[in-house]
Order: structure tokens, then sequence, then C-alpha cells
């Protein structure tokens, strides 16, 4: 066998792999897409493998090469949310000053995005499937969102616009009940608006602003 021939079938053994690889990630993404589409019209519940195969014109088994379960495309779809949920948290927070105002500004841009993917957004922040429970990689990110809430409270608190009492775990609880509060209204009621229209969503900042009446300086 000739040197060049040699590179050649070498070559083309590494570029197959590769090839196998970008499908298989295109089919993973496109099963994602489907899983959202079924979600968002009938309900994240009523997702299934059945219904998933038959929309993406296979039988229900050749999933299996791609997902063991059902639980691991809802896994993945809580990771992928939670993702893009962080990134627009994480934007919002950048793009205001910081304490109150960057806690407000980074809620209402996840605000935003929940209401723009209503059906993922249940997966993550309600429980519409009982038996799913997410992955520790999952659930991780979402703590990343936590995290990023509390250090706007601390630097709320550093700014004195708040009381030190922001700095504890009830600090969080109390913004979480506010945020999902009004997103669970505008979802029951209102789930086309987009956020800032309509009776609830423009509550928010309202809402917010009575922080410091909960977390007084004295206190």
């Amino acid at each position: 066998m000739a040197p060049t021939d040699e590179v050649t079938q070498t070559g083309a053994a590494a570029v197959r792999p590769d090839r196998r690889a970008r499908r298989r990630q295109e089919t993973i993404r496109e099963i994602l897409d489907i899983a959202r589409d079924v979600m968002t019209a009938e309900g994240v519940n009523g997702l299934s493998l059945a219904e998933l195969a038959r929309r993406l014109g296979v039988q229900p088994p050749s999933l299996y090469k791609y997902f063991p379960s059902l639980m691991a495309i809802y896994d993945a779809l809580f990771l992928e949310g939670q993702r893009q949920n962080l990134q627009a948290m994480r934007r919002g927070l950048q793009g205001a000053e910081s304490g109150l105002d960057g806690l407000i500004a980074g809620l209402e841009a996840s605000g935003r995005w929940c209401l723009a993917n209503r059906a993922v957004a249940e997966l993550l922040f309600w429980r519409p499937v009982p038996s799913f429970h997410p992955s520790p990689e999952a659930f991780a990110v979402s703590m990343e969102m936590v995290e990023l809430q509390r250090g706007a409270l601390a630097d709320a608190v550093a700014k004195g616009q708040l009381g030190p009492a922001a700095n504890e775990e009830g600090a969080i609880y109390l913004v979480s009940t506010i945020i999902v509060g009004v997103l669970s209204q505008a979802f029951a009621n209102e789930p086309d608006l987009p956020w800032g229209e309509g009776r609830f969503t423009p509550m928010f900042a309202t809402l917010m602003h009575l922080l410091p009446a909960a977390f007084p300086l004295d206190g």
C-alpha cells in the first residue's frame, strides 16, 4: 500500500465518526425540538415516546438509541431550559445597577424568558410531571440562578437598600414566591401576553419594591 493511500484511508476513517456524531447530535436536537412542540400543544405531561416517534417518523424503540427513557428527555429539556433561563437572568442583572434594581431586572428577564418558553418553564418551576426528578447536573444550574439572586440581595444590603436580614435564606424564599406567584397568575390567565402587559406581570416591580418593608435597615 502506498503511503498516500494509507493517509487517505486514515483520513476517511477519522471523518466517518465525526459525520456520525454530527448526525446523532442533529437527531437529538430534533427530538428535543419536537418534545417542546408536543409539550406546548398537549401540556408537559402530554409528552410520550409514541408521539415523539410518530412525529420523528420512526418506531418508538429507535428513540432508545438517543435517550434511555422519557424521563431522560425531560432531564435534557430541564438542563437546556435552566441554562437558557440562567443566561437570560445574568444578562438582565448585568444590564442594570447592582442591588435591588439589578435583582428586579434579572428576574424580569427570567420572566420574559418563561413567558416565551412556557412549556419548558413549567417543567423548571412547577411539578407537571410528579415522577420526574432532575439529575444532579441539571439541578446544579438552578442553584447557580439562586446564587445570582443571593449576590444581588447582598449588594442591596451593602448599598443600604435592604436590611441585613435580606442576606438570610428567607429572602430568597420571598423573592421566589413573588416571581413564581406573578408568573403563575400570568400563565393561568394571560398566557399569550408578553412580560409587562396585562394585569399581573406589570405588578412585579411594585411587589419587589416592597422588599425594604420586609427587610428594614434597622431589622
